[in-house]
């Protein structure tokens, strides 16, 4: 007789648990290709859609600094119109101060001059009136010296003389 049999051989443990892990092994590796495929085709969405987005977000950026820009220059002519008008309202009214100051002071000349005018005038007056008196005292004086000095001649003994 013959040793072998006729049944088929049975695989040991170790075999059926190293054909397991081979055949685990085999279908990671699909898998593994499978979701590297997947994974590079996702990336390529990724960098198809942010390359988009970047060229919106290029754009909104590019119109949004033109109407900053735009309103900012808006707003500095807006702002220098008015700070020039107020500028002009300010210099008008200095120059309306300073009229009414050059007019308050040639008024004020005027006055202190038509003054001066009166007071010279009433000195001149007083000092004619008092040349006057004095002129008339003076020659009331002369007037009495002359009669006293002839009565006193004639009072005076000629060996007085």
């Amino acid at each position: 007789m013959s040793t072998s049999s006729t049944q088929p051989d049975e695989k040991g443990f170790f075999e059926k648990v190293k054909e397991t892990i081979e055949h685990l092994w085999d279908g990671t590796k699909e898998t593994a290709e499978v979701v590297k495929d997947k994974a590079a085709d996702t990336i390529e969405d990724i960098k198809a859609k942010v390359s988009s987005e970047k060229k919106v977000a290029a754009k909104k950026t590019a119109t949004t600094k033109e109407n900053v820009a735009a309103k900012t220059t808006k707003t500095v002519a807006a702002v220098k119109a008015e700070a020039d008008s107020k500028v002009k309202a300010v210099k008008a009214k200095v120059a309306s101060a300073e009229s009414k100051a050059k007019k308050s002071v040639a008024d004020a000349k005027t006055a202190a001059t038509a003054k001066v005018k009166d007071e010279k005038a009433k000195a001149q007056k007083a000092v004619a009136a008092v040349k006057a008196g004095a002129d008339d005292k003076v020659r009331a004086v002369k007037a009495k010296i002359k009669t006293a000095s002839s009565k006193t001649m004639t009072k005076k003994p000629a060996a007085a003389r």
